[in-house]
């Protein structure tokens, strides 16, 4: 009860002294504050059990050791969830997309701290994901959770939402710029004053939070020295059209591993397959352990002896091509690892996986540009490992301008503009061809649940299908004689149309107008003779429950014309929808949506 009072009173205070918009202004700055936070306790907490692992065990004892922790990690990650937050912590950025889309923007309390728990020990044991899902889940929950303590309406939680992703990646990154756009990009925020200003406030918080606690430091300290020169311009093409196919494989491989570990019914089965594989892979790869920025910060100052100094067969580091083939392996793995992981029950994100290959990509294509000697020119390494990273996150992320910034930001300047540019966009064009939906929201878009940028699309995803579905039609059997048909049916009922339903198994025989019945309701020589069977007609669609979605119904009343049309669920008469209620609904949801 004092809680209660004190937020009431909190509520009063507002609404006398504090305009709407402002108050939004400040609860994005104290969002921002709590992505910074929720990044600073996940990077510690990540760090304080790798260097527990990796420098007191695996490096003074066993290599053996790569092997085990990852199964170990994951194992303590299924008991956290089974037994202390007791609720399926799902991918971070993907649940997060799944709120905005099917939820009205509510999380549940739990995804405030779930990811917390559970993904510095999957990343800190070894599993071969990133930290920017889960910090960005955890910022969204509390943006979320905080807009409903302070009953913010739908579209004002999801702009905080999308203040806690810009918020989260901020932190990690220290590039707020691309942190902005990364929301607008991968959340479809509209990029409008009203939703500009917040995310910047958002962004700046928390990036004054990360450098609080970690200083200067970045995850990738690397500046540019070489030049862009215009006669690199035909290389940035190749490297944008393998990027892009780098891209297709990331997708279709997480894809298929995701589905197979959905064949496994039990998460125990999940968790031995996906963690056996996870521990073979980084024993027999010892770089595909954690995140990989150690292998990224290696490969763009150009030491990648020093990345793949610890291969099991000890291979000879000295040719160059023995490099090349051995990053190549490593890249082409690092997707398997990452969907064993997350398979196997782990919780993290693609983000960092996905900068991992990139830059092995472009590392790789220089390397081999530089030493098979056709072209007689030489190209900068560090460029191409950069251009690579932007490259491959704009196809797998479907986020073009957020890979383009990112690097931008991340090295202090824009040098690398025009191949940011060129890559990047060659690499989402080519990606989307093939792979219209990113791994972030491949399951929602293959159901047509996602929110985008097309506001009819975003509109229509919003709608709520059971608030349009009319039940107050009375039912016909198809032998019904006419003198039935008006007593129970004309005569009662306020509706102009009557579904025919079989009595046994409740199935849609068919409807019947009310101007089919006008001509011949008032002869009674027919009351006996005419049963509603003989009067029925087909509908002119059908709306079943289970498979279609909004969209699918608006375009069902396009290309039909109808005004009612039946609804049916698990192949049994469930209702009606009608037009005006749909329209009704429809513009009730635009409104909120602009409000």
């Amino acid at each position: 009860m004092p809680r209660k009072r004190i937020l009431k009173q909190i509520l009063i205070w507002r609404a006398k002294h504090i305009s709407k918009r402002q108050f939004v202004y400040l609860l994005s700055i104290i969002i921002g504050f709590a992505s910074g936070m929720g990044a600073v306790i996940l990077k510690n907490l990540t760090h304080f059990i790798q260097h527990l692992l990796e420098t007191k065990l695996i490096k003074y004892y066993h290599h053996a050791f790569y092997f085990l922790f990852p199964l170990l990690g994951l194992t303590l990650v299924y008991f956290s969830i089974k037994y202390i937050i007791r609720n399926k912590v799902s991918h971070g950025i993907p649940s997060t997309l799944y709120a905005i889309s099917k939820r009205k923007g509510i999380m549940k309390p739990f995804q405030m701290f779930g990811s917390i728990l559970t993904a510095p020990i999957t990343v800190g044991f070894g599993g071969s994901v990133g930290l920017e899902g889960p910090t960005v889940a955890t910022g969204a929950a509390l943006g979320s959770n905080i807009s409903r303590m302070f009953h913010m309406n739908q579209t004002n939680r999801t702009l905080l939402i999308g203040c806690a992703a810009a918020g989260a990646m901020s932190s990690i990154f220290k590039a707020p710029i691309a942190a902005i756009i990364f929301a607008i990009e991968v959340f479809s925020l509209d990029l409008t004053i009203a939703s500009m200003l917040p995310l910047l406030l958002a962004s700046l918080s928390a990036i004054l939070t990360s450098r609080f606690f970690f200083g200067g430091d970045v995850l990738l300290p690397f500046r540019i020295e070489d030049k862009f020169y215009l006669s690199d311009a035909p290389f940035y093409i190749i490297l944008g059209v393998v990027a892009a196919f780098v891209s297709i494989y990331f997708t279709e491989v997480y894809d298929r591993i995701q589905k197979l570990f959905d064949k496994l019914t039990s998460p125990i089965k999940k968790l031995i397959v996906g963690g056996v594989g996870i521990g073979v892979l980084v024993f027999l790869i010892p770089p595909l352990y954690g995140e990989g920025f150690d292998v990224i910060n290696n490969l763009i100052i150009g030491n990648p002896e020093k990345a793949l100094e610890n291969n099991l067969f000890h291979i000879d580091l000295s040719n160059i091509w023995n490099i090349v083939i051995l990053l190549t392996i490593l890249m082409l793995f690092k997707i398997v690892a990452s969907a064993l992981t997350f398979g196997a029950g782990g919780v993290g994100g693609i983000f960092a996986p996905t900068l991992f290959m990139g830059s092995i990509l472009g590392f790789c294509m220089s390397k081999t540009i530089n030493n098979i000697g056709l072209f007689g020119t030489s190209i900068s390494e560090s460029n191409f490992t950069l251009v690579g990273m932007a490259g491959v996150l704009a196809g797998v992320l479907h986020a073009p301008l957020t890979a383009i910034f990112l690097i931008a930001e991340l090295t202090g300047g824009y040098e690398l503009f025009i191949p940011l540019m060129l890559t990047s966009t060659i690499s989402f064009s080519i990606t989307q061809y093939f792979k219209p939906h990113s791994v972030y929201n491949m399951e929602l878009g293959r159901k047509g649940e996602l929110i985008t940028h097309d506001k009819d699309h975003a509109v229509l995803t919003l709608m709520n299908i059971d608030k349009v579905i009319e039940t107050n039609f009375t039912v016909l059997g198809p032998n019904m004689t006419l003198e039935e048909i008006i007593q129970k049916g004309v005569i009662k009922s306020k509706r102009n149309i009557y579904p025919v339903v079989n009595n046994k198994n409740q199935k849609l025989q068919g409807i019947i107008l009310l101007d089919d019945l006008r001509p011949i309701m008032f002869d009674q020589s027919l009351y006996q003779n005419v049963i509603a069977s003989d009067m029925m007609q087909k509908p002119l669609k059908v709306i079943n429950l289970n498979n279609d979605k909004m969209t699918d119904i608006m375009k069902k009343f396009q290309d039909s014309g109808a005004w009612n049309l039946p609804v049916i669920k698990d192949g049994k008469y469930y209702g009606f929808i009608t037009k005006s209620k749909l329209l009704t609904a429809y513009r009730r949801q635009l409104i909120n949506l602009q409000d």
